[in-house]
This record gives C-alpha cells, structure tokens and sequence, in this order.
C-alpha cells in the first residue's frame, strides 16, 4: 500500500482511449441537449420532460466522470498543469449548453399540470422531486443567453480565484526550524503531544500567510462581489437566501440552530475551553495554538493499517455493510492518505457514482484524530452508497444534509472508545478528543458564519485588504469564543486556510457543519435508545435526502427541525461530557 489513491476506476491517463471517447460522447450529450433546447415547444408535453430526462442523464454520465478525474488529479497535485487543462476544457463545454438547459427548464416550468403528468407517467415519476424543484428554481432563473454568459465568464471568474487561493495555500514555503515545509505538515502540528512544537508551528504558520494573504484578499472580494451580483441578478433576497434555496432548508431550521447555539451551545463549549486552559497551565485563557493540545493518554500513533483494523471493527458492530464499505475503500485504493507537497490540504470525500465507489483526500498523520477524520470521509462515502441505485439525477443531496452521515461516524467510532476505555488517561483523551471535534463544530463554525455574513454586508461597499479580513475574523473569534481563548492568541488568518469560502456557488458553507454534528447527534441517541432497529430507517433516511427537502428528510424519523428544542437537546448531550471531562481532570 503506497498510500495514494488510484483513479484507474475512471480513466488510466489523459492518453486512455475511454476518456477520448467519453470526451466524445460528452460532446455529443452536449449537441443533444442543444437540439433539444430548439425543440422542445414543439414536444407534447410528456414526451418533452421524457426528452429533458434521457439528455440530461447522458449529459450527467459523461460530465461527472471526466470533470471528477481532473479535480481529483488537481487535488493531489496542484501544479498539475495538465489537469488544470483538461479541467477547463471541460467546464467549457459546461458553460456552453448552460444557456441551453436554461431555455428547457424555463420551457418545463411552464407546463400547465407538471405534477399531475410526472405523477402518471411511470418514467417520470422517480423524479417528481426534481421537477418540484425545478419549477420552484425557475423563479430564479435568468435568459438562456445571461446563463450561458454567466457560465462562460465563470471560468475566469469565481472559478479562477478559487483556484488561485488553492493553490497558493497549498504551495506556499513554511519556513520551520530551518527547513522548509508544507501548510498541511505544519497545521498537523497541531495536534502534536508536545507543547513548544505546537506554538512554534504555530507561529511559523501565521507567518508563512504574509506571503500570500494580499492575493487571497483579492480572491476572497472578488468571489464575494460575483456571488453578490448574481444573487441579485437572479433575484434573491440576499446570498443566504440563495444558499438556503438550494439547500433546501428553511430559514426557521437554520433561526432554530443558530439560536440554540447562541443561547446554549456556546456556553457549554467556552466552560470546556476554561477547564482545557487551566489544565493546561494557562491563566488568560486557551492560546490558539493549543486548541488542539491532546490530553491524557493520546500519544498513540497509529499506521493506516491499524486504522483500517480499528474502523472494520468498530463499524462491524453497527452494520456490516458499513464495515464491508471501509474494507474496500482500504483494499481497492480509495484513499490518498500523506501530506505532500502542492497537495490540498485538510480532508474530502468524492463520489464516484457511475463506478458506485468514492476517493478520499487525507493529510493522514497517524493520530487518533486521523482516525476520526477517515471515519467521517468514510460516511460520506456511505451516504453516497445508499444513493447510488437512484436514477442519476438523483444523486445529489444538499449541503445541510451532506455532513450527516460522516458526523454520524464520528459518533460511532469515539463513543465506542469511550465505552472500551478503563484507563483515566484514555478515557480523558478520548472524551477530550470528542469535545475538542465538536467545539469545532459549534464555536469555530460560529465564528466562520460569523465572519461570512460581515464580509458579505461590507463587500457591499467596499473592498477589503488582508488587514480587513484579519480583523474581521479576530471579532467573530472573540464573539464565538468569548473568554476562553486569549485574546492575545487568536488565529486572523484563518480566512485565508479555509477554502469553503471560496465557491461562487457555494456559500456559507460553515452551518452546514454544525447542522450534520447536532442532526447526527440527535440520530446517534435514537440508535442508542433503538439499536439493531434502528439501522434500516438510518440507511432509508440518508437514501431520502436527496428526494427531499431538509425538513422532509428529517421528518421520516420523526424530528422537527425547526423546533428549537430538538438542536437544544443534541447539545446538552454536549454538556454532560463536559460534565465528565471535569470530574477526570479532578481525579
């Protein structure tokens, strides 16, 4: 096992013969959709929406595969000029029929009874949701031709800044007791066991960032300005509005999480915070660098074999065919596990839904922590197991629901190893581990919601600099946090490390986070309380949610989300290890 991935599943090489054919068969899907888009008025109304369905699946086979291949080769090298190449070609072809499938779904918006003709006719109707969301989406649709424009521009738009600040914080030098090393090496260094490891990288990280913070700042207001004015041009409300209509998620759930945080959640993660500083020896509160300082006995270090050992057991004790999945990911190469350099750091999970497989991007280091993060990238890839067998376009669920199967993971796998645990320092370890996850989950996801919403009500008036943006991110850490961090220690740069702001179609890509921790803690308690039962109505809701808006999904076990009581409750379960965390620092 040399540790890196393989993309063989899609193609073997730019030079393999299936990718010149699919580019092919992409250009024909293309040409299709194109015809359609001049015809489809004159179509009865059944045999249109048939026509949109059988183009729009060709079109989805061939573009999934070929623009997953690039990104994944990017991913893991991002001087990869070729890919990059190839990348772009590919997009284009996008952008040119983008104009096209906005003149056919403007067209099916339109059709008088589109319920009632999906719902008689067996073809259509697996995709009754779909075209729901269509006509609902219709609203904000703008001419064929601005769409196709809008596309085209992309490119070298929203596109390229996200691209730049990728590749600059991945290939940017980090100066570090004089040798030279890689943003993903030092931010690891986080969770070393060692005090002075952690602060001195974490000083040679905040330094490396003067390098490169003016060309991010310039890529961060320019995606900003763009998300702005198309959410404007389109007609939404603002960009959050925009945000929660394609997550499909009301505003009440998101008022109802945020307001649990803000009147509950935060309290309980700043009292952690206090008793991790004075435990730690710090009196002004917990410097940034030891956010992640490990406690009691996790020092452990764990080769990728012993994780794959550790996962497969543990999830052959929830359902097997989870464990089957981790098995495969390990054995068929997955998983690209190292840090290296001009690889993207932190964590993903891609699905490959035409191989009915996924890869998984680590910065594996050998840590508990790794552990965790694999088991929640293996949840993604879970989830997309349980959609798979829907029809193609089908697959692809929203981002609030996107982080419930791979928090859910997390649960499984520490709870598990708190329940092993009879050993003081172990059990501290494990649980501090845990809270140390979720405080992420609830504190720093505050804090980046936080700081989004200010950048985007300021970038209506100016543009920022680094300076800006650093300051603006010290004040949402003040305010998540309060007094448990040092407010001499903070991280400003942090905006510049996270690329999850940096999508022009994606944005406030930050509560999804805290929404899938307290969802899938809520979920853990029901199994919990069910057990083996509770297992089937799991894989059909995670099945569900990509057929389903967020409340729907939620509803089918049972949970309302916009009752402020249902994330208030996730969150005691919170407070209770905080309970537990302090009587074994007492101990």
């Amino acid at each position: 096992m040399n540790g890196e991935w393989s993309l063989d599943a899609l193609y073997a090489g730019y030079e393999d013969e299936k990718l010149k054919n699919d580019v092919t068969n992409l250009d024909e899907a293309c040409a299709r959709i194109g015809d359609l888009a001049k015809t489809i008025a004159s179509l009865p109304d059944a045999e249109a929406l048939r026509a949109y369905v059988g183009a729009a699946e060709a079109y989805t086979r061939y573009i999934t595969d070929l623009s997953l291949f690039s990104e994944l080769k990017s991913s893991t090298n991002t001087r990869d000029m070729q890919s990059a190449s190839f990348s772009g070609q590919i997009m284009a072809k996008a952008s040119a029929v983008a104009g096209d499938f906005a003149a056919i779904e403007a067209h099916i918006a339109k059709i008088d009874g589109l319920d009632d003709i999906v719902s008689s006719d067996e073809e259509l109707r697996e995709y009754a949701y779909l075209f729901h969301c269509l006509k609902e989406d219709s609203r904000y649709l703008m001419s064929p031709k601005e769409e196709e424009i809008l596309a085209r521009m992309n490119t070298s738009g929203a596109r390229a800044w996200s691209d730049l600040q990728a590749f600059l914080t991945s290939s940017v030098p980090v100066e570090y007791q004089g040798k030279v090393t890689n943003l993903s090496d030092i931010r690891n260094m986080a969770y070393s066991p060692d005090a002075q490891v952690r602060k001195s990288a974490y000083e040679a990280e905040i330094k490396c960032y003067d390098r490169i913070c003016d060309a991010v700042a310039w890529s961060l207001n320019s995606i900003k300005q763009q998300v702005i004015d198309v959410s404007r041009f389109r007609g939404y409300d603002s960009p959050l509005h925009r945000t929660l209509q394609g997550a499909r998620m009301q505003k009440k759930t998101l008022d109802a999480l945020m307001g649990a945080i803000e009147d509950y959640g935060l309290g309980v993660f700043q009292r952690y915070l206090k008793l991790k500083a004075r435990a730690l020896g710090h009196e002004k509160g917990l410097p940034w660098y030891d956010l992640f300082a490990p406690m009691g006995g996790s020092s452990a270090k764990y080769t990728v074999e012993d994780a794959k050992a550790y996962l497969v057991n543990v999830f052959s004790g929830f359902a097997p065919d989870l464990a089957d999945m981790v098995s495969r990911a390990f054995d068929e190469a997955w998983i690209d596990f190292y840090p290296r350099d001009g690889k993207t750091g932190g964590a993903f999970c891609a699905g490959l839904p035409n191989q009915k497989q996924a890869r998984i991007l680590t910065n594996f280091d050998g840590s508990f922590s790794d552990i965790v993060t694999l088991a929640h990238e293996l949840g993604h890839a879970y989830h997309d197991v349980n959609i798979f067998d829907h029809r193609s376009l089908n697959r692809e669920y929203s981002m609030p629901v996107a982080e419930t199967a791979s928090t859910f993971n997390e649960n499984v796998v520490v709870s598990a190893a708190i329940r092993r645990s009879t050993d003081k320092d172990e059990k501290l370890a494990l649980i501090e581990s845990q809270l140390m996850d979720a405080c992420q989950i609830i504190c720093d996801i505050y804090s980046r919601y936080t700081f989004e919403s200010a950048v985007f009500a300021e970038r209506e008036a100016r543009f920022m600099s680094a300076d800006d943006f650093c300051g603006m991110m010290l004040e949402a850490q003040k305010k998540a946090y309060g007094d448990a961090l040092d407010p001499e220690c903070l991280h400003p740069y942090m905006w510049v490390c996270k690329s999850h702001y940096y999508s022009g179609g994606l944005s406030f890509y930050n509560f999804p986070y805290a929404f899938g921790g307290l969802f899938a803690r809520g979920l853990y308690a029901m199994y919990e309380r069910e057990g083996a039962a509770f297992v089937p109505k799991y894989r059909a809701l995670l099945r569900a949610t990509t057929v389903m808006s967020v409340e729907d999904t939620a509803g089918t076990a049972g949970i309302d989300l916009t009752d402020k009581a249902f994330w208030m409750e996730s969150l005691g379960s919170f407070e209770r290890e905080v309970d537990e965390f302090e009587a074994l620092l007492c101990k």
